[in-house]
């Protein structure tokens, strides 16, 4: 059986664009994300003796009612030395009362009342630097106001990961469920997220964590200067500062099942773009190692829909000599290829989905992916474009 190239060189070249974003794709799952979906846990067990003293820090801001959910979840945590940081970054509503009461009551409560705005700092920056500052001790575990741990356990996970050499523990934030279909997008786009983070830190390579659940050592935020190379732009509290300090000796993965810490997701769509436009206007900072890994990932992911669509709009680019029409091969040996991918996906997620404690958002993965290999350049350029 002969092959007949046509003339048609756009079709070739589409289908060339078409199996290259294939081959890249499939190498990123099986090497990169791969190292997160068959994860295996380390039973790592410390007594109360070898547990350092730890300070939680939490930044607020008009979050009364949160924090009276999420204070008494801390102070529950079966941990033996350890305080409470809270940071009131110029609230107007009861969070003041609520904390001065508390204090009076809790000792391992401390508050740190910010009354007034500093306008060289964006974000929580300066609150979180400030919280930093008046925690007593050197290792930090960080959350924010709207999430709240799920186990009991949660401290002594986190640092039951600190080695001789630890310096960064990076854990994972979920969503918590509710019906509606942005609530799926959003916790979808929170798993893929975490596949990104995790499995580079895992392959020795972190460039972020989230900090609804982070734990780093007061000194090293000292010694990196905190957040001053990177204070004017509002993210990168997270992100841009563990690239700045974690390293495959220093920063390790926590993925126990007692560290989880679920988070309250938007409701409004446009905030949620805002959120993801604004977390890529901090990759200009990153390395480059990490700027060339997430444009690979992103632009093959997107090119792989565009020419997948292409093709079944331009003819066919080669066609085998034989007595069938084209169509009878040349289809299906694209949805087969298509499916290569899909299927590669679908056991890679499942597996990472299962150890993030991530469900029910399997069903509607090719969806999903589709819309954020369209939407996720868009958001990139747009966060780019956005001024320091």
């Amino acid at each position: 059986m002969s092959v007949t190239f046509f003339y048609n060189r756009l079709s070739f070249y589409v289908l060339a664009c078409f199996v290259l974003m294939l081959l890249i794709q499939l190498c990123i799952h099986w090497i990169r994300f791969s190292k997160l979906a068959f994860f295996k846990r380390y039973p790592r067990q410390k007594f109360d003796s070898e547990l350092e003293p730890v300070s939680v820090v939490v930044c607020a801001r008009d979050a009364y009612e949160q924090l009276v959910e999420l204070i008494p979840v801390l102070l529950r945590q079966n941990y033996p030395n350890f305080e409470v940081v809270v940071v009131n970054d110029c609230s107007d509503d009861e969070t003041e009362e609520y904390l001065k009461d508390l204090q009076r009551s809790e000792p391992r409560v401390k508050p740190v009342q910010l009354r007034q705005h500093l306008n060289f700092f964006n974000g929580k920056k300066f609150p979180l630097s400030m919280g930093i500052k008046s925690a007593s001790y050197d290792l930090l575990v960080l959350t924010d106001a709207d999430c709240l741990p799920t186990s009991d356990d949660w401290l002594r996970s986190v640092v039951s990961c600190y080695g001789d050499h630890t310096d960064v523990v990076v854990g994972y934030s979920p969503y918590r469920y509710s019906k509606g279909l942005l609530n799926r997008l959003i916790r979808f786009d929170a798993l893929q997220c975490g596949m990104l983070y995790l499995s580079a830190a895992l392959a020795g390579k972190p460039f972020m964590g989230v900090g609804r659940n982070l734990s780093y050592r007061k000194r090293l935020f000292y010694d990196n200067k905190g957040f001053t190379s990177h204070y004017t732009t509002p993210a990168g509290d997270d992100d841009v500062f563990i690239s700045q300090v974690a390293t495959r000796r220093n920063c390790r993965v926590c993925l126990d099942p007692e560290n989880t810490v679920t988070a309250t997701p938007t409701t409004s769509f446009w905030q949620w773009v805002h959120q993801r436009c604004s977390r890529y206007s901090t990759i200009k900072m990153h390395r480059p190692d990490t700027r060339a890994f997430m444009a690979l990932h992103y632009w093959s992911q997107f090119l792989f829909y565009a020419a997948f669509v292409a093709l079944f709009f331009l003819k066919p680019a080669f066609a085998l000599a034989s007595s069938l029409p084209y169509q009878a091969y040349y289809f299906p040996v694209l949805a087969f290829l298509f499916l290569l991918r899909y299927l590669t996906q679908l056991i890679l997620y499942h597996g990472a989905a299962k150890r993030l404690g991530e469900h029910g958002l399997l069903a509607g993965l090719l969806l999903w992916d589709a819309f954020f290999a369209v939407a996720t350049p868009l958001f990139r350029i747009t966060g780019r474009m956005t001024k320091e």
